[in-house]
């Protein structure tokens, strides 16, 4: 398989590049883009076969669970169950940012995307590129970092392209991305807890839900 990678500023990326990037995730396909600190590789979580694409492209283990970036806390809800009042506190103060919230899965998520587990990762990003798709494609996307698992995530699209040649079909190149990248806060359990900290500290999950 060839992979085509096509620039694109990332602040105001080129509408063409966002419906070639559409086609490709509506027939199963997987797209790298750059998103708010890192390149992530994307497809849609209801088709079994991007979902195991990204899989094979990452090498990653079958139980482990794949976030998801969507445009808000109305999407967020339609993938969630049993959804706690601190979900909402988070997503209004922190989204669209660098906080990946894992919530519980609704029995519409595929239990691969969840690792089997049921939780759900989720994140509203800020970046125009990611928005701009999400948009276009009227729903919900799987979002994982590109890099082969174990290894060290690319951070340019040239980068990327060279890791994932043959392994994904498109590379939006928006040049390159730097930051500490999202924090994580699993809040399935009565306590909260944050598993990866990233922009957001958890001093400032503390001082929103309370410790």
């Amino acid at each position: 398989m060839a992979t085509d990678l096509i620039e694109t500023d990332p602040q105001d990326p080129y509408h063409g590049a966002i419906e070639r990037a559409a086609a490709i995730l509506r027939r199963g396909g997987v797209v790298a883009i750059p998103t708010d600190a890192l390149y992530s590789l994307v497809c849609d979580p209801l088709s079994l076969k991007a979902v195991g694409r990204i899989f094979q492209a990452k090498g990653r283990e079958a139980n482990r669970a794949l976030p998801m970036i969507v445009d808000g806390i109305v999407m967020a809800e339609e993938l969630a169950t049993d959804v706690p009042a601190r979900f909402r506190v988070l997503a209004r103060r922190f989204w669209p940012g660098p906080l990946t919230i894992i919530t519980r899965g609704s029995s519409r998520v595929p239990l691969k995307v969840t690792g089997n587990t049921g939780r759900l990762a989720m994140r509203q990003p800020k970046g125009a590129i990611p928005l701009a798709l999400l948009e276009a494609m009227g729903q919900p996307l799987i979002a994982t970092s590109a890099n082969l698992s174990g290894q060290p995530t690319c951070t340019s699209g040239i980068e990327v392209f060279g890791v994932m040649d043959g392994k994904v079909d498109l590379v939006l190149d928006g040049g390159r991305c730097a930051g500490p990248g999202a924090t994580t806060v699993d809040i399935t359990e009565p306590f909260w807890k944050v598993l990866k900290e990233g922009a957001v500290t958890e001093q400032e999950i503390a001082d929103i839900l309370g410790s």
